[in-house]
């Protein structure tokens, strides 16, 4: 038997129940995994208040990432063995697969061994944040050397993931906040500029470090009414307005 989270209705963490059930042998293109760490994300909060682009099918399961140790694999699966380190990439659907729990199974495609150098706890913590950051930045952004890019909500974990991957490619991480009292961990983080989301210069500050060209690449998680001070930096916006003067 396995401890594993359940739910049977939406709401706050009071929902969730450990409840033992005999895990299932993995299925074909499956792995079994013995969790050692657990990562937590918003998009399971959402999910387990009703709010997720999927709703709960009840009793529901919950759980994105995982790390642990293969302990069973299913037909067809041929890159893990029994005993491999391994984390689980959120690539999914809670419909299907939840990692809460001791023992479960996960879909091959989404599992990913360990490097010797880093932790479950590490592992664990690590995919749902630099996923969401890659698939912004550089999926969709083509983000390269020499872009100046602007962060909103850069202390959150996908905002600290971002400035990493600016770094990594050579880009200019711009890192806003609502508090600059943050502004030295920020910097310590790798953001080469940090400014104020509500600073009413934002505008024109984000213009001068990109030398009145305006920035390509504003990745925001926020949005609200701060957002148009943000599409007035951009590049197109900014060019656009220099002529129209």
């Amino acid at each position: 038997m396995s401890k594993v989270v359940r739910f049977h209705r939406t709401g706050g963490a009071e929902v969730l129940e450990f409840i033992d059930v005999e895990v299932e042998a993995p299925a074909a293109d499956e792995v079994q995994i013995s969790v050692r760490a657990l990562g937590l994300n918003r998009a399971e909060i959402m999910y387990r208040n009703g709010q997720y682009v999927i709703d709960p099918v009840f009793p529901a399961r919950l759980g994105y990432e995982a790390a642990g140790d293969v302990t069973a694999v299913g037909a067809n699966v041929s890159d893990f063995r029994v005993g491999d380190r391994v984390s689980v990439i959120p690539a999914f659907s809670f419909a299907d697969y939840g990692m809460y729990g001791e023992l479960v199974n996960a879909p091959a495609h989404a599992v990913v061994k360990i490097p010797d150098n880093i932790s479950y706890e590490q592992s664990a913590a690590t995919w749902m944040k630099f996923v969401t950051a890659y698939g912004a930045l550089i999926c969709m952004g083509d983000m390269k050397a020499g872009d100046t890019v602007v962060l909103g909500a850069s202390s959150s974990s996908v905002g600290l993931a971002a400035i990493q991957l600016a770094n990594m490619v050579g880009a200019v991480p711009v890192a806003l906040t609502r508090s600059l009292t943050i502004e030295k961990q920020l910097k310590e983080a790798g953001a080469a500029h940090v400014f104020q989301s509500n600073d009413p210069e934002l505008t024109q500050k984000i213009r001068t470090i990109t030398e009145g060209k305006g920035t390509r690449l504003v990745f925001d998680p926020v949005g609200g009414a701060g957002a148009k001070a943000l599409l007035r930096a951009m590049h197109l916006m900014a060019f656009t307005t220099s002529t129209e003067r």
